[in-house]
């Protein structure tokens, strides 16, 4: 007799109880109930597990049962294909698209700064993962990763869908050199995201538009004196906001005439190993002299007021809104400025690119790079620091270096 639900629930007897075709249901003497399937293949006898009962019902034992009688109908073994089937879905865990991203993740670490890892990991579990983090990487489609990107795209955020792309397309080809992928469909989308017009950060560009500025900033009485001193700084030296904010004393070599920023703190030197050398011109050591007194006290040569922190990413920028440069000027912009302002009075593109500390594609080239030019990177800090004394005192004639090459 075939088995029933009703006489399932009430069988806790230990033995076997068969429905048919091989199906039984084994009851143990610890009150464990199993689903097996006894068949013959090539004349030997065997056990094909199906499940445990509750968790696999009646109706699912016989679906199971049915399935494996139709691999002995093509003359395979259940058992070997359920182990087949199990394996398979082992490996497919393995090479999943999630799993390969965190892989080629892990790998980077020490070439990427800080920054970089965590936003490239917060857009792959908040918007990748989700959608096809779980399929083999060799089994994403096109369809898949469009929708996947247009479901970014739909929420406004362009850019980041593009920046997601090209993001998938690196995973893609991390898997096909490791021989789990043959095809990079995120290549194949270039174009179906709308790019986004790049805007740059508002910089003033125009010499006098510039001093115009600088003789602004020179008389602005609405910030206090660290807050003054650190944006002199910045625009004297033109790093990025991350290099200037966790300056630390220890890093400034006055006799030298240098500060040496650790290669972790620099956007395009994390895993160098080799600090970038800022030349201090005299205008530039004379703010550290006047900061001395301020925040010599501590490690930090701007720490923020009360606090052991280092100034807040919005300090300056805040006050540059105050002083009426909103969309004109920002820090970040000090660098287009310098940048402009000094190509304009002839110093070598390759030099000013070394002291900006622009990407280089190869690692080795921008280990060498650190240390290039320095000579003239000197006299480039030496005339920028001249150059922006002279504009903010209202000097109609600023002399052209002598040794621009």
């Amino acid at each position: 007799m075939k088995l029933t639900d009703a006489k399932l629930r009430n069988t806790t007897e230990p033995g076997k109880y068969f429905d048919g075709a091989g199906l039984f249901l084994l009851v143990t003497g610890g009150g464990r109930r199993y689903w097996r399937l006894k068949y013959r293949h090539i004349g030997k006898e065997k056990l094909l597990a199906l499940g445990v009962y509750p968790k696999v019902g009646l109706k699912e034992a016989r679906e199971r049962r049915d399935d494996a009688k139709r691999s002995l109908g093509r003359h395979e073994d259940p058992g070997q294909v359920k182990k087949d089937a199990r394996s398979q879905a082992i490996a497919e865990a393995r090479n999943s698209f999630q799993a390969i991203a965190l892989e080629r993740h892990d790998a980077h670490r020490k070439r990427w700064a800080d920054k970089t890892i965590s936003k490239t990991l917060r857009y792959l579990q908040c918007d990748v993962f989700p959608a096809i983090g779980k399929r083999p990487i060799s089994a994403v489609t096109h369809r898949e990763l469009l929708a996947m990107l247009q479901k970014v795209e739909a929420r406004g955020a362009s850019y980041t869908a593009t920046r997601i792309r090209e993001m998938c397309g690196q995973i893609f080809r991390f898997a096909i050199v490791t021989d789990r992928a043959k095809t990079n469909p995120a290549a194949d989308l270039a174009g179906f995201i709308v790019t986004p017009t790049v805007r740059h950060r508002p910089a003033l560009t125009n010499r006098r538009e510039f001093g115009e500025f600088l003789v602004a900033l020179r008389e602005y009485k609405g910030a206090d004196l660290l807050t003054m001193l650190a944006t002199r700084f910045a625009l004297l030296t033109f790093v990025r906001s991350q290099e200037m904010r966790f300056a630390k004393w220890i890093e400034i070599d006055l006799t030298a005439k240098e500060w040496r920023i650790p290669s972790e703190r620099m956007k395009m030197g994390k895993g160098l190993n080799q600090a970038h050398i800022v030349p201090l011109s005299k205008a530039a050591i004379d703010v550290l002299r006047e900061l001395q007194p301020l925040t010599g006290y501590s490690d930090k040569i701007f720490p923020q007021t009360g606090s052991r922190k280092c100034m807040s990413d919005s300090t300056i920028g805040r006050m540059l809104i105050r002083m009426g440069y909103q969309g004109q000027q920002t820090m970040h912009g000090f660098r287009a400025s310098a940048r402009s302002l000094l190509s304009e009075r002839g110093w070598n593109e390759s030099a000013l690119e070394r002291q900006l500390d622009h990407a280089e594609r190869s690692k080795v080239v921008a280990a060498y790079a650190r240390s290039q030019h320095l000579d003239e990177r000197r006299k480039i800090m030496d005339d920028w620091g001249a150059l922006v004394c002279s504009l903010e005192s209202n000097d109609s004639v600023v002399p052209f270096p002598a040794m621009a090459a």
